[in-house]
């Protein structure tokens, strides 16, 4: 079958023992990036055959995938980091076996908006995940009156160099929030520093953050855009 792995978002020690059972048994590793994945692999002491598949080359290794399956192999497929499928690939993976009638399951792991939901110290039920917040204003436009209706927890993914930018937006769109910045989790230098929209924005207007990061806004559908400049 094919079965899908959460691996590490930082700390290689939260690789789960079932995660690295399927890793030691399977008959091929496809990934998202061989190089990251060869890290985990010798980190653990296992080699194994690693078939680089990322969003661009997806569906051709999808049929590649399906056909290996058929053949009665075991398949791994990893991203990078955390959850396949959640603003990684791996859906289209999981959409193959289905059409053809194959099996797959899916072996939990570490997942780095479950985490940052937790820690911002925001309510965190309900919330709901965006992925990466969009670059182009013609895309923020949608997500921000979608965002004005919430009236809970909404976490997004960015770019360290992208935080301050984000932070502005948000507050000129959505008034001043509660927040929080997470980054760098599981890693030695994790980090929550937690506010206003405001008060982020301002922190982050001229020094941009280090690592990996996730902003987490707790939206209140009654909250005035008026309370921004």
């Amino acid at each position: 079958m094919l079965l899908l792995c959460a691996t590490p978002i930082g700390n290689l020690g939260d690789l789960t023992p079932r995660v690295r059972e399927a890793l030691t048994n399977c008959d091929a590793v496809y990934c998202e990036d061989t190089r990251r994945t060869l890290t985990l692999l010798n980190h653990i002491g296992i080699k194994k055959p690693l078939v680089s598949r990322y969003r661009e080359n997806e569906r051709q290794r999808a049929q590649e995938v399906v056909d290996r399956l058929k053949a009665g192999e075991t398949i791994v497929y990893v991203s990078d980091a955390g959850m396949p499928g959640v603003s990684d690939p791996g859906e289209v993976l999981i959409q193959a076996c289905i059409a053809n009638d194959l099996p797959y399951s899916v072996l939990p792991g570490a997942s780095a908006v479950l985490m940052a939901a937790v820690m911002s110290g925001l309510p965190a039920m309900p919330f709901t995940f965006f992925g990466f917040f969009p670059r182009e204003s013609k895309a923020q436009k949608p997500l921000l009156e979608q965002l004005r209706r919430l009236n809970h927890l909404a976490l997004f993914y960015e770019s360290p160099n992208r935080v301050g930018a984000t932070l502005q937006t948000l507050y000129a769109s959505l008034g001043n929030l509660d927040a929080a910045l997470l980054r760098e989790l599981t890693k030695l230098h994790e980090e929550v520093v937690r506010g206003t929209l405001s008060e982020l924005a301002a922190r982050y207007a001229a020094v941009d953050p280090r690592g990996e990061c996730v902003l987490a806004v707790y939206c209140r559908a009654e909250a005035q855009a008026g309370d921004a400049p």
